[in-house]
């Protein structure tokens, strides 16, 4: 028979115990903790507080997105993402390289087209997800009653640093005149 194990969540032991008796593994374990402060939190949930109930949904989501991610980003991604650069810069920055990263692959899946033609369509695909992604986070922002002041300035200058990335990633990529090409053959 399978040693119990037991969870501490606060001050109290609960002893955890797989159904078949086998030894419980390290993440039925995390799992067995993280069931424990789902249901001491919801215990002491205020009916009268409209947000306590969130920062169960909280604690739920990030654990389940860290376990997620773990393979990946290794323990903790979402804490070790916190500590990146937030600000505007940093976020325009990531958001720029991650998805111009995927230009040769998105060339290449459109053979004989005008690379002018290609190097813009990328672009404009790129800028329509952004503008998605923007419109949505002001919107998730806005329902929380938190798009103001500094957020909302935020929101606006990293939209624009990621348009002006965009425009640098195009001057640096488009085709040049023949000439020019020569030119520089010549030199």
């Amino acid at each position: 028979m399978a040693t119990p194990v037991s969870v501490t969540s606060g001050s109290t032991a609960t002893p955890v115990q797989s159904r078949d008796d086998k030894p419980v593994s390290a993440a039925a374990k995390a799992k067995a903790d993280l069931n424990v402060s789902i249901v001491q939190a919801s215990l002491t949930v205020s009916l009268n507080s409209s947000n306590e109930p969130l920062s169960v949904v909280l604690k739920t989501a990030l654990t389940g997105i860290n376990e997620a991610l773990k393979d990946d980003f290794g323990d903790n991604a979402i804490q070790n993402a916190v500590s990146q650069d937030n600000t505007p810069e940093g976020t325009a920055g990531r958001i720029v390289s991650l998805s111009t990263a995927f230009y040769e692959a998105y060339k290449q899946q459109h053979p004989g087209e005008d690379e002018t033609e290609t190097l813009n369509n990328f672009i404009g695909t790129l800028k329509k997800g952004v503008d998605q992604g923007f419109k949505e986070a002001r919107d998730v922002l806005q329902s929380l009653k938190v798009l103001n002041g500094d957020i909302a300035s935020n929101i606006d200058k990293t939209y624009d640093l990621v348009q002006q990335g965009y425009a640098d990633f195009i001057a640096a990529h488009q085709p040049k005149p023949r000439e020019e090409e020569a030119a520089q053959a010549a030199t």
